[in-house]
């Protein structure tokens, strides 16, 4: 009998050690340039050195780890240039992706964009009375599913899988923000409105200008 590794239970692994690499340093608890050892990340999160090792792969390949010219791995670097760069190609991707999604989502389409804004609604209020770690977890959470739900009736792969990484690699200084209370929910919340009032109407113009500043809000609100 030829022995072969179970593969679907491989990438389920890989996939689980990616979602908490990823939670630990979108929440600072890993932090920018820090070196990310096999060993110690075994030791804490669970594993093989087969799958740790693809999941770090995995993560290089989202822009939020870096392989060293040692053949080691850590966190990527957090600087001004960089928000500035996430911001500027975020913005371009979910641009064109609303703008694809205004012209040909359908009506569940709409619903799906109401449901998610209606959590984050509800998401925003929780955190604004009570910033803890699992609260910001859930409104973390609620801010990724309404960023999907605007640009998933695009049509094109590609287009949602680059918005993903880029979201992905933009969480910690979203979160950084709100650890330091620079976030104005207020504002956020009128924004949103109108970001949703025009995806509805089919506004493409009113739309795109909400989103930008909605993605400018929370990545760099005083620029």
């Amino acid at each position: 009998m030829i022995l072969r590794r179970d593969t679907q239970e491989d990438d389920t692994v890989i996939a689980m050690l990616a979602a908490a690499l990823r939670r630990d340093i979108s929440f600072g608890t890993l932090l920018p340039d820090q070196k990310l050892k096999l060993q110690s990340l075994r030791a804490r999160y669970g594993g093989s050195n087969h799958s740790m090792r693809e999941t770090l792969r995995l993560l290089t390949a989202e822009g939020l780890v870096e392989a060293t010219s040692q053949r080691g791995f850590r966190v990527a670097s957090a600087t001004e240039d960089d928000v500035r760069d996430i911001l500027m190609v975020r913005t371009e991707i979910e641009k064109l992706a609303l703008g694809l999604a205004i012209d040909t989502g359908d009506v569940a389409w709409e619903g799906r964009v109401i449901a998610a804004h209606h959590a984050l609604r509800k998401a925003e209020d929780d955190i604004a009375q009570n910033a803890d770690d699992l609260t910001a977890m859930q409104w973390d959470e609620a801010c990724r599913a309404f960023s999907y739900a605007l640009i998933d009736a695009c049509g094109s792969p590609r287009l949602i899988d680059l918005q993903r990484k880029l979201y992905n690699q933009s969480r910690r200084y979203r979160l950084a923000l709100l650890r330091e209370g620079q976030l104005d929910f207020t504002a956020r919340c009128a924004n949103q409105r109108a970001l949703v009032d025009a995806v509805l109407t089919r506004d493409r113009d009113a739309a795109i200008a909400a989103l930008v500043a909605d993605i400018k809000s929370e990545l760099q609100p005083d620029i």
